[in-house]
């Protein structure tokens, strides 16, 4: 039997294990899924027990900080300089971005289009790969983050740069002013336990032609809530999600799964996570 497993810090109540049993049914795989928290402090030593999965995926903090640590990289995880996927060949860490896949195949489900002038909130690994993304799709780019991560910000707006040879702007979260065609929430604020907050003011939200937001647990966020009241195309982090998890498998055992499939999970996930 193969062993998979989620790491990250802290992992509190994830959906992962119950998307990835879904999908291993789906192709009479049998292998087990299970969470592995490790903290930032401790995730070099706890790296090396990581060996005895066959794969394994990666989610906050650690999407930047594992990249040391693996023998090779996908195109696309070098290109973002951030890794969800690992698969375990030999012994063999090869790191993949598979988020980016999600977040396309998401924005698709909804009816968006990664055009326009897009506005990104968020500077950490999976903002990273939606900057890239959406500057790759040929959209226009503003970062908000806050005004302790100008830095981070900056630093991809320099990578985009170096890499695509593409201008960004970044500015903080306190300076938008307007709407854009397109929000992306990358953070984690309206995040259980707290719903209550939203990334950016409602009036702010209300003036955007569609909204994408990263959380799924809850699955009505305020940003969503705010963009539903207007109207607004919206997409909550669920399908991504899936989408992610359903690719790695896919680059685990060569194996491919069809919309359908996806959206018969999506629908399981979404009982699990309202019961």
């Amino acid at each position: 039997m193969k062993k998979f497993c989620l790491t990250g810090y802290p992992l509190g109540h994830s959906m992962s294990p119950v998307i990835h049993k879904e999908l291993f049914k789906m192709n009479g795989i049998d292998a087990t899924y299970e969470l592995n928290q490790v903290s930032p402090e401790d995730l070099a030593k706890g790296l090396d027990s990581f060996k005895q999965y066959n794969g394994f995926n990666v989610t906050i903090p650690h999407k930047i900080g594992v990249i040391p640590f693996l023998d090779n990289l996908s195109e696309r995880a070098q290109l973002f300089g951030a890794v969800n996927t690992v698969d375990n060949k030999n012994g063999v860490l090869t790191g993949h971005n598979t988020d980016c896949i999600g977040f396309l195949k998401a924005l698709e489900m909804a009816d968006i289009a990664l055009k326009g002038d897009v506005l990104l909130c968020g500077s950490g690994g999976v903002s990273r790969m939606f900057a890239f993304e959406t500057v790759l799709a040929g959209a226009e780019l503003t970062i908000a983050v806050r005004n302790a991560d100008i830095e981070a910000g900056n630093q991809i707006k320099k990578e985009i740069f170096e890499k695509l040879d593409k201008q960004v702007k970044v500015i903080t979260l306190d300076e938008v002013c307007t709407g854009y065609d397109v929000l992306i929430n990358g953070t984690p604020v309206g995040m259980f336990p707290n719903t209550d907050a939203c990334v950016l003011p409602k009036e702010i939200v209300q003036k955007c032609g569609a909204v994408f937001d990263a959380v799924y647990n809850p699955l009505e966020t305020m940003l969503i809530k705010y963009a539903k009241e207007a109207g607004i195309k919206y997409s909550n982090g669920l399908p991504m999600l899936v989408w992610q998890a359903a690719v790695a498998q896919e680059i685990w055992f060569d194996c491919s799964f069809t919309m359908e499939q996806v959206k018969d999970v999506l629908k399981i996930t979404e009982r699990e996570l309202t019961k």
